[in-house]
This record gives C-alpha cells, structure tokens and sequence, in this order.
C-alpha cells in the first residue's frame, strides 16, 4: 500500500513540475481588459454585431478595431463604461441611429422601365437605377431586406422610412444601399452635417445660411406634428425664436412655388412653431451626446456666438461664454429693437440653450478684464471668438462731432441698455440698412416731430428689409433719397441745427451691381434737424490686440476691414486653436449667416479637439447651388394667396415697443404649410393632377 501511495505522488508531482514547464514555454497573455470589456456588453451574443458572440465583440473593441459603441444593444452607460476602460473619448461612443437622406420615391419620373432583379444593387449598375433624379432612392428595398431587426419598411411614397425605437445602428442598411441614400450616423454626425452637392435638396434648404431642412419642418407642420418641426429647426438653428421675427428669409427667394406663384412663407412658419413652443409651458427636450472632457471658451455671446456654444454642448463638450455686455445676444438684444424682437422672448431663447449646461459670464472684456494667455491657462482646449462687429464707422464730414450726432449701433445699443437718452424735435439718420431703418422706427416711438432717411441712393438700392421699409413709410418716416451728406452744420453753442447734403444722380453699376451715386454740382440742401445719427455700416473693434497683453495675440492676423482672417471654409485663424465666426469673420451680415457659421465653427473645433486635420466639409455646397434643381417653370401649380403676416395697427403701435408683427393663427399656418410643394432635389407636389403648364 504505502510504495503506491509513494509511486502515485511521484507521477503527481512529475507531472505538476511537467505542466509548470509547459506553462512557462506555451504560455499565451490575454488582455484583462478583453473580460472586463466584456462584462460591460449585453451579453445577448446575438451576433447583430457582425462578431461571433459578446466575447470576439471585446476582443476586436480591446484590439482597436472597432469602437466602444460596437455593441448594437447595449446601454448608454454600458458604453460609457467600455469606453472608460478603453480610455477612449466618451463622445465617440454615441450610439448611431439610421436615417433616409431621400424623400423624393416614386415623386420622381422613371428615365426606363426595368425589368431586372428585384434589387436596388442590381438595378443602380444599369445607369444609376431607372429614376430621372440622379441621387433618388431606387426604391427596392435591399436596405430593408438587410435590416434584422425589422427597423425599416417601405413608405406610402416609395422610399424607406426609419423606426428609431427600433433601430440599433447596426448598418446592415447603409451597406446594402448602392447609393448611400440611407445613412447610420451618430448625434454629432446629425448635427455636423453640412450641405453637399450630392445631397437630396431642395433650392430653399440650400439657400438657407443655417441649411435648415426647410420641406421637412413644413411637412410636420402640416400633419400638427407641432414639437418635431421644432426639433428638425434646432437641428441646425438653435435660435428659431429670434429668426422668425428679424430673418430676412432668403430662402423665400428660391422657393419653387414662387416662380408660377407666391413663394411659400417659410419664415413664418418657422416662428409660428417657434412660438408655439414658448407659449406651450414647456420646454421640448434637447438631448446631448455624452460629455467629451473637452473645454471650449466662447468670446462673445452674439448670435454666433449662441449658435457655436449650442452645437459644441450638444455634441459633448463643455462650453463656457464671455461677452463684455450685461446680458448675452450681442446685435440683436442691443441693435435690435423692442418692437421687432421683444427681450422676453430673446431671454427665453437665450435661457434655453444655457439650460444645456453652458456657463455664462458677463460684463467681461476680452484683451481688458482677461485674455488669451489666461484662457489657455485655464484648461481651454480651443476659441471661438465672435466679438460681432460694434464699432461704427463715420460719416468723414465736416461737424459729426457736434452735440445731436450720434452713430447708429452705439445708439441703438444704448437705449437698448436702457440709458436715458437725449433727444431733438427733428431727426436725420443717414443709411440705407437694418440699422438705419431700426432707428428711424424707433425715434417715431419716442415722439419726434420729423423723422427723416438720407440715403445716397434710391428706394430700389436699400439694402434694408423690404417689410421693414414698407413699415417705416407706413409709420410715416420721410425719405430723402439720392442725397450724400457734406456737413453737420451747428449753432453758437455747437449743438446741430441742419444737416447739408449733395443731390445725387445714378451712374454706372459699381461692384456691387447697384448704380454708383454721383454728385450734382452746386445743387447743395439742407435738412433742418437736430439730431444726426450715421448708420452706414459696421465693423469689428480690433482694439484687444493693442490691450491684451498676451505676445501670442499679435499672431491673430487680421484683414483690412478689421475682421478676424479665417478659412472661410472651416473659420480656423491664423492661430489653430482659435476660430471665428458671424460678423467678427464676415464683416456685418445676417443674424442667420451667423448662426449658421457659429455652427461650421463648431464642426472645426470638434475636429480639432479630437486631433483630426481640420479641413473644409467634402463637396461642400458653401455658396453653391446644384444646378439641376433650379428650375425655370414649375408645372401643375394653381395660384393661392400667401398668408399676409398679422401686425399691431399704425395707430395702435406708434405711443410704445409694442411687438408690430404677430404670430400666425393656427389655421392660417396650416393652410401656409398646405402651399409648400415639399420639394427634394427636382421632385415637388404638384397641386393639380395633371400639369397645367407646358
């Protein structure tokens, strides 16, 4: 008994110092990050993945060949947690969600009838696919076939529709789609998506400076679904409130129906759901993608400004504003007045964005009360600075130093502050624009006996809002037209008494294709008045370049007209980790213009922070418009009347602010949105059956 027990300890531990050997020599490491990825998956080894059960998942995501969000069906915070062991930028985490960039389908005429494969792949290798529009669903349904989780079907109008509850970003979609129609984007991608000239458009969303998918919101408008046309706006314009009162709405300009008809009132419209979400008593929720770790400062808290810090939050960064006045909204809380943008609504707009978890700090001059070294010092990864454009530029005549002259942004912006202001019986302000037109209104309201606009041009050359100047002659401003000032003349104790002038006469176009003024000798005037305000343009204050003390400052280059030089394409400076935006890039524009390059400027920084080459959107359409979209007739249009926006009358308006314009009624707006051909690329409703037009 005891020599076996001893013969059967000897093979157990020969054959225990064996397998120690063996493990020395065949030994293989596996990552501990593999299991503990794992464990933090679903764990439902269903494959949508692409991957042989949760355990391949991990080790292709510990690898690096695939991102934390590989999961197709796990949770938010289980993502976050993956990418937290990984040590990856949480933002990059999102999970993605399918969307159909088409909404043309059978509205587009077939070129040739197919009689092929039942198969999107098949039919586009014979020219494309059968449809006449050149970027058009196909309309066969290989996405849907692909799509495992029955997140796709095929819509009423011949192209696919997306169940968000139930897709899982897996893909299987936008690899069986010949034509990249349908797409698995992320939150950020959404939100970073730029027009391109490949894209299904239609001519107003391609006009809109902010790329406001314009159809869209109508077409939810339309079927009363209220709370999604709004969402579909702030996904490119986060100041739908403030839009819809001031916007000049250019894209009515390019409005299909208006070229048989009267263009659709796409801007009232849009403050039509704006409004109706303000006055609901609730906020509609905005969601942001996880937080990135990332610190942006925003210098200036104007329109752009707004737009830049809304967009760079929403797609997980944390954003911190900087603006020299009392309250944040740059131009228009202090160039625009009371009756066209009441400041209760601006600050529900305003507040509705800092609600996103954006800090404010005001009463703060960049390059005096801090400055690019202490921004750096403080942990600030990038820059925007959108310092708008607030300095004034003079008339260069005789006399405008007098006591009654006064230039029209500092004006504009001081009564707005609410300072008690000095006022004459008789007023001339000199220009032609929004601000010259801001101030003759609101100098009516305040009591003026007369009210006058010297422009050196005539009607037809305003640059100014039409409605704006249909108001102020509603409102009874006097118009002098084709009249150059060439001194302020001033009495014994140097106070203004008249403004003289040059008769004009329209020349040759110059280079802005506007007949230039030129003078007529002798024929001198004027204007009895005591008060001169100049309103002829803008600029931006270069002045923190000279105050601030950081020696990296005098690397901002800047151009002639005192803006920030920048990429127009990606608005990087000539510093990298600085970028710009909205009047301190462009020079004044519109508040639109610079909502929509608040937003381009974010999509820079964003690249920026993640360390990617920042360079310009791929086929950007910036400027550009896709030819075969401009039509020159549109047929089946029968003629309805535009909804006429609803205003305070004359003589209930003029002894206060008061807001003039009004919101829509509900039933008008709906029947406004009814108007709206809800155009794509070339395809459009008609409103008659058949073509009336040949």
């Amino acid at each position: 008994m005891i020599p076996a027990i001893l013969l059967m300890l000897g093979i157990g531990a020969t054959c225990g110092i064996v397998l120690s050997l063996a493990s020395k020599v065949f030994y293989v490491y596996e990552d501990p990050r593999i299991a503990q990825v794992e464990n933090n998956l679903a764990g439902a080894n269903c494959g949508g993945c692409g991957y042989a059960g949760c355990s391949a998942a991990a080790e292709a995501i510990v690898s690096g060949k695939e991102a934390p969000s590989l999961c197709i069906v796990n949770s938010k915070e289980g993502v976050e947690a993956v990418s937290l062991i990984m040590g990856v930028d949480v933002g990059a985490a999102e999970a993605p969600l399918s969307y159909n960039m088409c909404e043309g389908g059978n509205r587009a005429a077939d070129k040739y009838h197919y009689m092929g494969v039942s198969s999107c792949k098949a039919m586009a290798s014979i020219f494309g696919g059968h449809r006449v529009c050149t970027v058009g669903c196909i309309g066969l349904g290989d996405c849907i076939k692909a799509c495992q989780f029955g997140a796709l079907y095929m819509g009423p109008d011949g192209y696919p529709v997306v169940d968000d509850a139930k897709c899982v970003g897996c893909g299987a979609c936008q690899k069986a789609c010949p034509k990249d129609i349908i797409q698995v984007k992320t939150l950020t991608e959404q939100l970073m998506k730029f027009n391109q000239t490949y894209d299904a458009l239609a001519p107003c969303a391609q006009t809109c400076p902010a790329e406001i998918n314009i159809p869209k919101y109508i077409s939810e408008i339309k079927a009363g679904k209220y709370a999604d046309a709004v969402q579909t706006i702030r996904m490119r314009n986060p100041l739908l409130l403030s839009c819809g009162r001031v916007c000049p709405h250019p894209c009515e300009d390019m409005c299909r129906r208006g070229i048989e008809d009267e263009p659709v009132s796409i801007n009232q419209l849009k403050r039509f759901v704006a409004d109706y979400e303000m006055n609901s008593g609730s906020r509609i929720p905005i969601t942001c993608a996880p937080d990135t770790g990332k610190k942006v400062a925003v210098v200036g808290g104007g329109p752009a400004g707004l737009s830049c810090a809304y967009f760079l939050r929403r797609i997980g960064h944390q954003v911190d504003i900087f603006d020299a006045m009392p309250k944040l909204g740059g131009i228009i809380r202090y160039g625009i007045p009371e009756y066209r943008l009441p400041k209760k609504v601006l600050d529900w707009e305003i507040q509705g964005i800092l609600d996103l978890g954006i800090n404010a700090f005001t009463q703060v001059k960049f390059g005096e009360d801090f400055g690019l070294s202490s921004l750096v010092a403080s942990g600030y990864n990038a820059i925007f600075m959108g310092i708008g454009a607030w300095k004034d530029y003079a008339l260069g005549i005789e006399g405008e130093d007098l006591d009654g002259c006064y230039k029209g942004i500092d004006w504009l912006s001081s009564f707005a502050s609410g300072q008690e202001m000095k006022l004459g019986k008789t007023a001339a302000i000199v220009g032609g624009g929004n601000s010259a037109i801001d101030c003759v209104r609101t100098l009516m309201r305040l009591g003026l006996e007369k009210v006058y606009i010297v422009y050196r041009r005539t009607r037809n050359e305003m640059p100014a809002n039409e409605v704006e100047i249909i108001a102020s002659e509603e409102e009874g401003v006097d118009f002098v037209f084709l009249a150059a000032p060439t001194r302020v003349i001033g009495d014994d104790d140097g106070k203004v008494k008249g403004l003289e002038y040059l008769k004009m006469e329209l020349g040759e176009p110059d280079a802005s294709g506007r007949r230039r003024p030129v003078p007529i000798e002798g024929s001198e005037t004027v204007l009895d008045v005591d008060m001169v305000i100049s309103a002829i343009s803008q600029a931006p204050d270069p002045s923190f370049k000279d105050t601030d003390p950081t020696p990296k400052i005098k690397d901002l280059e800047m151009t002639r007209w005192n803006t920030i030089d920048n990429d127009p394409e990606t608005l990087q400076s000539s510093i990298p980790y600085i970028f710009t935006g909205g009047d301190s890039a462009t020079g004044p524009s519109l508040v639109v213009t610079a909502i929509g390059g608040g937003r381009r400027a974010a999509r820079s920084i964003d690249l920026f922070l993640k360390g990617k080459p920042v360079e310009p959107v791929e086929n950007s359409l910036l400027g550009k418009r896709i030819p075969e979209s401009i039509f020159e007739k549109v047929d089946g249009i029968t003629p309805s009347k535009r909804a006429k926006m609803p205003e305070i009358p004359v003589n209930q308006r003029m002894d206060s602010m008061i807001e003039v314009d009004l919101v829509l009624p509900e039933d008008q707006a709906l029947a406004e949105a009814d108007r709206c051909l809800n155009c794509c690329r070339i395809c459009y409703n008609p409103d008659t059956e058949f073509p009336i037009a040949k």
